[in-house]
């Protein structure tokens, strides 16, 4: 380890954790070394915009620097490479069919599909619509937009019987996403395919925006709602773990 390179990012990770920053004397304390050696790292990390002063308190915080780096990576972050080793993980656990839905242009789109080990034909394609209104999937991301936004959809869209148990009714879809709102994952019971159950959590984006929603599906005679509940943890595991990979952070968004 290159030891000025270690104590620079040192005070970067220590200033962006203070709004208003440190000043020299502290960080010298935080860092054990002398207000000279100091001075010379920051005025490194200034002529590279990473670390700025701020003129009246003669504090230093964050640079801009970091908003261009961050834009950029936030740019290339590629939402299908970054979920598909997670999604491995539960077509391992789970052997069902495993979907990855992202919201796009107040459309859900499946964009992969694993087919698990069992013996299951599901009517969906990667590149294909997924219904909001009847999917675990689409249900989910209709639960995590903005109220008004869903309302506006739900009102807008059809809403047509895949099965006897889809919810056609726009008020009782919109009291069902209030519950997966509530529980923070979402279920559908042979509501789009006969036979299928679903289970879906949502993923989020670096603005706290839903992104979209990862599901695990089969037959009902195998996800029935013992197993549903044994696949929820691990599910809600891995869209927190993706979510954080898109640059979700819990700590400073909630949903």
């Amino acid at each position: 380890m290159v030891q000025s390179v270690d104590r620079a990012l040192t005070i970067v990770k220590l200033v962006s954790q203070k709004k208003d920053g440190y000043g020299v004397t502290e960080l010298a304390e935080m860092l054990d070394l002398n207000k000279s050696s100091i001075f010379r790292i920051v005025a490194t990390l200034i002529e590279h915009g990473f670390i700025e002063q701020d003129l009246e308190t003669k504090k230093y915080r964050l640079g801009y620097q970091y908003l261009e780096l961050s834009s950029k990576l936030l740019d290339s972050i590629d939402i299908r490479k970054e979920a598909t080793p997670f999604l491995k993980e539960l077509e391992e656990l789970s052997n069902e069919v495993v979907h990855l839905v992202i919201y796009s242009q107040k459309q859900a789109i499946y964009i992969e599909k694993l087919e698990g080990n069992e013996t299951l034909r599901m009517h969906s394609r990667v590149g294909e619509r997924a219904p909001l209104h009847c999917t675990s999937a689409g249900k989910t991301i209709l639960a995590f937009l903005p109220e008004e936004e869903a309302r506006t959809l739900i009102k807008q869209q059809p809403l047509p019987a895949h099965t006897a148990h889809t919810i056609t009714e726009p008020t009782a879809l919109f009291e069902n996403i209030k519950q997966i709102k509530h529980q923070g994952y979402g279920v559908e019971k042979e509501e789009n395919e006969a036979g299928i159950n679903c289970i879906a959590t949502p993923l989020f984006n670096y603005n706290g925006n839903i992104a979209g929603a990862i599901s695990i599906s089969g037959p009902s005679i195998r996800m029935n709602d013992e197993r549903l509940q044994h696949l929820k943890e691990p599910l809600l595991q891995v869209g927190k773990q993706v979510s954080r990979r898109l640059g979700y952070s819990a700590e400073s968004l909630s949903h």
